[in-house]
């Protein structure tokens, strides 16, 4: 798994690649949790996850428990089909904020 951390207008994109399980996740908790502990709002996009399990979505959730607890925003972008089904499975797809580019979240 790959991770790149960039800044779009008021939000801190953590761009995930590859695979996101139980090995990984860790690495994908880490900066979304310090980001968001810093009052950063933020963007997780999934564009290029390959496949994401329980430990993924875990940290995905404690980043919006965070998010939610620090007044900040938090939502995901470009969400692979791989991972929207994962999503849709844990009914998640509905509490997320979902978008389907930065750039036409910035534009609206």
């Amino acid at each position: 798994m790959k991770c790149e951390i960039s800044t779009r207008g008021i939000y801190t994109v953590i761009a995930l690649q590859g695979e996101v399980d139980l090995h990984y996740s860790p690495q994908a908790r880490e900066p979304i949790l310090t980001c968001l502990k810093k009052k950063q709002n933020v963007l997780v996009d999934l564009s290029a996850v390959t496949y994401i399990d329980s430990s993924g979505v875990a940290s995905l959730v404690e980043g919006y428990q965070e998010a939610k607890s620090s007044g900040v925003k938090f939502g995901l972008v470009g969400v692979s089909k791989a991972a929207l089904q994962v999503l849709q499975l844990a009914r998640l797809d509905k509490v997320f904020s979902i978008y389907d580019s930065v750039e036409n979240l910035l534009a609206n």
